[in-house]
């Protein structure tokens, strides 16, 4: 075999890598934003949201916020909210609570990361103070609960009656030069 074929076919295959490497970079992230918007999926919130003095509440509106909340794998923590729903007018101020125990052996951090479904009311979700702003470190065994305080804005389009925020924790602990640390207390004897 000569080296002509051999060295066009490392051409065509370094070409198509290339060409992969540009489709994965510069054309599946905004598919992946279409996808994410016309599946309900995605629903990213923004930062902390400064409440004005003259916030409007519509005291005629009624919306229903619903909470999940999950670990990622790793993630060995009991994790879940107080309330599984409330009823909120929008544009007024709602405090709400998430649970947490770190039923390990060891101290560790974790993140929330917030989702909001429709992804269409992510822009009218406003946190004004969440445990989702800052790591949350649980020493062995301890537990805490863990702040929301969000405003529906009264701008959400009229055909959303039901948002649900959900949180998935990840475990953010340096874990270099521990094994099997992260077992519940209970199955430690």
């Amino acid at each position: 075999m000569s080296a002509r074929p051999i060295r066009k076919t490392a051409i065509k295959l370094l070409f198509t890598v290339v060409l992969m490497f540009l489709f994965a970079v510069f054309v599946m992230p905004p598919l992946y934003d279409v996808f994410c918007e016309i599946a309900g999926i995605g629903g990213k919130t923004e930062g902390q949201y400064e409440e004005s003095e003259d916030q409007i509440v519509d005291s005629e509106r009624v919306v229903r916020v619903q909470f999940v909340a999950t670990n990622n794998g790793a993630m060995p923590w009991e994790f879940s909210p107080t309330e599984y729903q409330v009823k909120v007018n929008p544009g007024a101020s709602t405090a709400v609570e998430f649970y947490a125990r770190n039923p390990t052996r060891r101290d560790m951090v974790a993140q929330a990361i917030p989702n909001v479904a429709p992804a269409n009311a992510a822009p009218y979700f406003h946190k004004t103070e969440c445990f989702c702003f800052n790591q949350q470190e649980l020493k062995a065994g301890e537990e805490a609960n863990m702040g929301l305080v969000f405003i529906v804005d009264p701008e959400l389009p009229a055909n959303v009656n039901t948002i649900t925020l959900s949180y998935t924790l990840f475990d953010i602990t340096n874990r270099e030069g521990e094994d099997n640390q992260s077992e519940p207390l209970a199955s430690l004897n």
